[in-house]
């Protein structure tokens, strides 16, 4: 089984898009470029709005990623739970295309017996710690968010030292929706950790509308940039805007 790099949109939201496409058609579109998306959709405490729930639940589905809801305080191990459980889904598939390859159609790995299984899972789990993988972190910073934004800054620098513990090799980008004069803006280029996500979202003001479709669409452009400004050191950091981060 060939080890490739896997890719992620990691979506945090708190809210119903507002604006532009259907996010879960433009999620499904990401999925085909075999890219998961995943939704954590953040609650205030004792409070439901069925039809956001609905469409973090649409947009994850049709993504072929994860979705869960939490209330703010647990967000950071949600964010690890989240990251992983894609992984392993994302292996998964892998697995059971190379089975139907090999046993035909019908086959999945849940049609094999439990020994046969138990040594496919072993694989599976060994690949989680040795593949390559990429989290683009889309956060939304519209109005109702902006409270919530320092207990996403915390959520992501724990994911950050949870990946680095893995054997393979950690990419992350963290953009934010809406931006001030693009539907999204770019906070962190792709990088190996997210030290700097400390020096980035103090500056970040929330405000303005829920853009979810159009900011997944810009998002995965992202994983076809030039990378040849990945390596920058943050310590260089000055100005988002004017180095055009």
């Amino acid at each position: 089984m060939q080890k490739g790099t896997l890719k992620q949109i990691l979506l945090i939201t708190d809210g119903c898009s507002n604006k532009g496409e259907d996010p879960a058609a433009v999620a499904a579109f990401i999925a085909e470029q075999s890219i998961a998306v995943n939704v954590i959709g953040i609650l205030e405490e004792g409070a439901v709005d069925a039809k956001g729930l609905s469409e973090i639940e649409e947009i994850a589905a049709s993504g072929q990623g994860e979705s869960q809801i939490v209330y703010s305080h647990h967000l950071s191990q949600t964010v690890q739970s989240v990251t992983k459980k894609s992984m392993t889904k994302t292996l998964q598939g892998v697995v059971n295309q190379e089975l139907k390859q090999i046993l035909g159609e019908e086959k999945t790995l849940e049609d094999l017996p439990p020994e046969e299984r138990g040594e496919i899972m072993e694989v599976v789990n060994d690949m989680e710690e040795t593949c390559d993988v990429e989290v683009l972190v889309l956060v939304d910073s519209s109005a109702s968010m902006t409270h919530k934004l320092p207990t996403v800054q915390e959520a992501l620098i724990d994911l950050s030292v949870s990946m680095n513990a893995r054997i393979g090799r950690n990419r992350f980008a963290i953009y934010h929706f809406p931006g001030k004069r693009k539907v999204i803006q770019k906070l962190i280029d792709w990088t190996g950790e997210l030290k700097s996500v400390s020096q980035i979202f103090p500056k970040l003001a929330g405000g303005g509308i829920t853009p979810t479709g159009p900011a997944l669409k810009e998002a995965l452009k992202a994983f076809s940039e030039p990378k040849k400004r990945r390596s920058m050191r943050w310590n260089d950091y000055e100005d988002v805007e004017e180095i055009g981060f």
